[in-house]
């Protein structure tokens, strides 16, 4: 049975809390927090992301990515949060649920991003630890994947310490930072979280 959800544009969706974090779905008021952590976290993050769009971090931009959110979260397909710190309210990352697969596989992927000046915090482990019960449970899908570049050595070892397995390698999976670039690949099962 496919799990269906209609999406209010004023409803900010679930907010899930973890050790010093919360997730929340993005609203434009976090525009400004946003655009200024990733600006400061741009030389940081280019090796491991997507080549940005010129116009990326405008609000124009910003917008029609809300706008495909909400799309998204309705039509049951992706899943965005971003990460705060409870104390501050600071945005200090984000984490995607995305191409979710009802049906026979009913599974999803995981990505997530951290600005420079919380990397290696542990703030994405409390985040990657809290989205767990919201796939399994929530969202009621069996499988979780992940993936990675072989030399993102912080990326392997918080994957592997929230409980995935190393499945696979994929050769020239996505392409990042302008490059078509292997992955390695991860997975999570609830059976493997007793769910």
């Amino acid at each position: 049975m496919a799990f269906l959800r209609s999406v209010n544009p004023l409803d900010t969706g679930p907010v899930l809390r973890a050790g010093q974090v919360y997730l929340r779905a993005p609203q434009m008021s976090d525009f400004q927090n946003w655009a200024g952590l990733r600006a400061l976290s741009r030389e940081f993050l280019t090796p491991w992301e997507p080549t940005w769009p010129r116009d990326d971090l405008s609000k124009s931009s910003f917008r029609r990515r809300l706008k495909r959110y909400g799309r998204d979260m309705r039509d049951d397909l992706a899943y965005p949060f971003f990460l705060f710190e409870i104390d501050s309210d600071n945005i200090v990352g984000g984490l995607t649920l995305s191409n979710v697969r009802r049906g026979v596989a009913q599974s999803c992927a995981l990505g997530y991003w951290i600005g420079a000046p919380y990397a290696r915090s542990g703030h994405m482990t409390a985040a990657v630890t809290a989205i767990i019960p919201y796939v399994f449970k929530t969202l009621q899908l069996h499988r979780l994947e992940a993936a990675c570049l072989p030399f993102n050595e912080a990326s392997v070892r918080l994957l592997k310490r929230s409980g995935f397995n190393e499945e696979g390698y994929a050769r020239r999976y996505l392409r990042i930072n302008g490059k078509w670039q292997d992955h390695l690949l991860f997975g999570l099962i609830a059976d493997d979280m007793n769910i």
